[in-house]
């Protein structure tokens, strides 16, 4: 317990201090001053220090509705039959209130006559420190790195014992170190500035649109669409506390009572493993092409789980594998489910989702993993990867990327023999593996800046409209943009209006060329097979822009008429 005590609060520490404390960061340096303010704001009392233990109030506050609320929100929402985000959106409007009542006076001692029972009654953004952070913690839930992955799962399946808490509440003090430190910072802010009595009636104001800001912003999820555009400066530290590091497998997240097992399966293994039970299927939002499943109503089948998503091109690649496999074994007594967990925003649409399972001819279950939750149990990290599970519920084989089919077919036929012992097993129906090597091509480039890779312009890839030109020498495996263009975190946007069109210019090596484009127009192909034209139109998908028969080095230059939205392009 004390290895994991120590990993929670180091990864509370480093939260603390990444992109994501941000929405939340000017109201905990505000929160500080807000005594001062109100009491020089009369006429008659002049403004005196604020409150030496209203920063340590309002941390403290955070600290426990935050740990309260990741570890039995779910249950308790559960058992109430309430929709899983009350306690977020019950969150979002207190700070609401209390922001519009530090700007109106008057509004304020409203909210102060429920409480009027209470000896001391001030309950308010200005003394009601405690109050004001459980609301903070309250909003602040979804604010989590891989660290609380652990716990969220622990605390949705009900599984809290003494080392979930005990992660839980190191994981929340570590956070609190570096909050506390800008909600002292504020209050010293305040203290210098108690002498000028014009500015604090500025401090309750700026207090109060800063909360309302939050409120609005968290209403809209805007927070999440900042997070996205600002680097993830702490990924690399949040990575090497992972249990799992140095695992044989590449696995995410921490280890937990239900996927513990896991770390016991190896890369590229040709034989059957014990890789423990496999985890439930965790915040399915739909179930497509089925009623919900659970594996205990599978028990007794051999399982193959597949994750994947529609526009991925790597699960493109694999999904004719998972089908035949289907069509092969089904009757043998092999169920394959695919778990679909978005890449994009757009693939959590369920109708997208479902025209991508028409496209692609598949008529197995699928869940949609919209939150992560089945992801996150699995410790995945891959699209595309498969789980072999066998008839009494136990993980026996993990296949990570594309690759592997013949692997994977023969032990699928070994276990179906062995939980149907006689049992009558077609030809087997994978041939060479087809899987490019790896470094054989280009690596999947994608265009969006939160995940932008392999870029060779000259001018900065920065989110909003600008217009680009080529540089005088691009190197191989990389794209440049000329023309206008409108980037965001997840995709470029062809603009209107500049001297020149929006084009791409992209080098590459393999035999086959796809892009995910969306939106309405036409793209211009010039490449290595001549010009043609890409008409594009509804739901964002893959289309094929060369298609060669052997593997080489070429180039290739988009032209995108305006309003044409291109997300990535993937290599074959």
């Amino acid at each position: 317990m004390g290895a994991n005590i120590l990993i929670g609060f180091l990864g509370g520490l480093i939260t603390g201090i990444s992109p994501c404390i941000l929405p939340v960061l000017p109201v905990i340096f505000f929160s500080g001053g807000l005594d001062s303010a109100r009491a020089g704001s009369s006429s008659s009392a002049p403004g005196r220090p604020p409150s030496r233990w209203r920063p340590y109030q309002v941390i403290t506050g955070l600290v426990l509705s935050f740990s309260a609320f990741t570890l039995l929100g779910s249950l308790v929402l559960g058992v109430l039959g309430l929709p899983q985000d009350v306690f977020r959106w019950t969150g979002i409007a207190v700070l609401a209130a209390v922001g519009f009542g530090l700007m109106v006076p008057r509004f304020e001692e409203l909210l102060e006559k429920p409480f009027s029972w209470i000896p001391m009654r001030r309950v308010d953004a200005r003394r009601g420190g405690l109050g004001l952070g459980l609301a903070l913690g309250a909003v602040f839930v979804p604010c989590a790195g891989p660290v609380l992955a652990a716990i969220t799962v622990s605390g949705a399946t009900g599984r809290i014992g003494p080392e979930t808490i005990a992660l839980t509440l190191s994981f929340a003090l570590g956070v609190s170190v570096p909050l506390l430190f800008f909600a002292l910072a504020g209050r010293r802010l305040a203290e210098r500035l108690t002498s000028f009595r014009r500015r604090q009636r500025g401090i309750r104001i700026t207090a109060g649109v800063l909360m309302i800001a939050l409120a609005a912003g968290l209403a809209l999820d805007l927070p999440a669409a900042v997070q996205r555009l600002i680097p993830d400066y702490t990924a690399g530290l949040q990575d090497q506390l992972a249990p799992s590091a140095g695992s044989p497998l590449n696995l995410g997240g921490l280890v937990t009572d239900e996927n513990r097992g896991l770390d016991h399966c190896t890369q590229n293994a040709t034989e059957l493993q014990d890789c423990g039970p496999a985890p439930a299927f965790h915040d399915v939002t739909a179930w497509l092409g089925s009623q919900p499943l659970t594996l205990n109503q599978l028990r007794g089948k051999v399982v193959l789980i597949d994750f994947w998503a529609y526009s991925c091109i790597n699960c493109q690649r694999s999904l004719p594998h998972i089908i035949q496999l289907n069509d092969a074994y089904k009757s043998a007594g092999l169920e394959v489910i695919g778990v679909h967990t978005p890449e994009y925003a757009f693939e959590r649409e369920q109708r997208n989702v479902e025209a991508g399972i028409a496209e692609h001819g598949i008529d197995y279950p699928v869940a949609m993993d919209n939150s992560y939750g089945t992801w996150t149990a699995y410790r995945n990290r891959f699209w595309p990867a498969q789980y072999l599970i066998d008839a009494d519920g136990n993980v026996r084989h993990i296949q990570q990327g594309e690759g592997g089919y013949q692997t994977t077919e023969a032990l699928v036929r070994q276990l179906l023999q062995q939980a149907h012992p006689g049992v009558a097993l077609p030809q087997p129906v994978e041939g060479k593996d087809s899987a490019p090597a790896p470094g054989s091509t280009t690596p999947e480039t994608f265009l969006g800046i939160s995940k932008q890779t392999n870029y060779a312009g000259s001018q900065p890839y920065k989110s909003g409209a600008g217009s680009f030109s080529y540089p005088a020498a691009q190197r191989p495996d990389s794209f440049a943009l000329a023309g206008p263009w409108t980037v965001d975190s997840q995709r470029i946007v062809a603009s209107a209006g500049g001297s020149t069109p929006s084009r791409v210019r992209l080098n590459y090596h393999a035999h086959q060329v796809q892009a995910v484009l969306g939106g309405t127009g036409t793209l211009r192909v010039q490449g290595p097979d001549g010009v043609k034209t890409v008409t594009v139109a509804g739901t964002p998908r893959s289309y094929v822009l060369v298609d060669g028969t052997s593997s080489k080095a070429g180039s290739l230059e988009v032209t995108a008429s305006p309003g044409l939205e291109l997300y990535s392009f993937t290599f074959g």
